[in-house]
């Protein structure tokens, strides 16, 4: 009998998993492999539709939490998992608790390739940075027979870790709906980080994906405010938003070369 593939995505908020990775994640659900999340927090402030007030970050939090799962049942994932730390303030967690928090998700799935964010965040943002820092440092200690107390889950060694690597196209195309994407932090703005084409190592094809993903992002309605605008987009930026998604391979312990891959999952099958 044959053993399901597993992949597995560390993110940081409700609805990074559908605009930063749902197409990926729709394909390889319907082709049969084992897809599964992790979120590190549940997007307390996040803006709430149009409302100026500030809600509690609690009533904020159940809500986004409902609509990830309402997206996670969309895109066909197995299983969503929440770390419990407050949005914004990842980047301050105490490190060994998060590391091992989720190394622990990692021996308990299993996964065969996990994905995460870059280490510039996207676009900077602090808790996109965290959650790519630890998510790395989890899978190394995952692997280690040592980590952990005595009665800990066995070892896991991931085959290939990926971090998710839009180009200049991906970022154009978001940025024609959503304006500039800018934070400052300790002063500085931070913007959007295009991938130079030579350092993408992995485009997936999941233009078919394309209305699994827009009802998927449609889901996370109290952010919709914000993402309406991306239905009005030209077909051009549809496509280079939807049409492929790219990555970073970080390591593949069953393939390497500088030749393009088109499967995550390219040495395992």
């Amino acid at each position: 009998m044959s053993v399901s593939l597993k992949l597995m995505c560390v993110l940081a908020h409700p609805d990074d998993e559908s605009l930063g990775m749902g197409g990926t994640l729709a394909q390889y659900a319907n082709e049969g492999v084992e897809t599964y999340l992790v979120t590190a927090t549940r997007g307390e402030r996040g803006r709430v539709g149009e409302q100026r007030e500030h809600l509690p970050l609690a009533t904020v939090g159940k809500m986004r939490a409902a609509e990830l799962r309402a997206a996670a049942q969309t895109l066909g994932i197995r299983e969503v998992h929440f770390l419990d730390y407050l949005d914004g303030d990842l980047d301050r967690a105490e490190p060994r608790e998060a590391v091992a928090k989720i190394a622990a998700h990692l021996r308990r799935v299993r996964p065969d390739v996990v994905l995460t964010f870059g280490p510039e965040g996207g676009y900077g943002h602090p808790d996109h940075i965290a959650i790519s820092q630890l998510t790395t440092a989890a899978v190394m200690c995952a692997a280690d027979s040592n980590y952990g107390s005595p009665d800990a889950l066995a070892a896991h060694c991931v085959s290939k870790l990926y971090y998710m690597a839009w180009g200049q196209a991906k970022w154009t195309a978001f940025q024609a709906a959503l304006k500039e994407l800018k934070m400052n932090i300790d002063g500085v703005a931070r913007r959007a980080t295009p991938w130079p084409d030579w350092a993408i190592t992995t485009r997936i094809d999941t233009a078919s994906y394309w209305p699994i993903v827009w009802r998927a992002v449609s889901c996370h309605q109290s952010q919709m405010s914000i993402y309406r605008n991306l239905e009005h987009l030209a077909e051009e930026h549809h496509q280079a938003l939807w049409g492929e998604q790219e990555f970073y391979r970080v390591f593949s312990l069953v393939n390497g070369g500088r030749r393009l891959e088109t499967d995550l999952f390219e040495g395992l099958r």
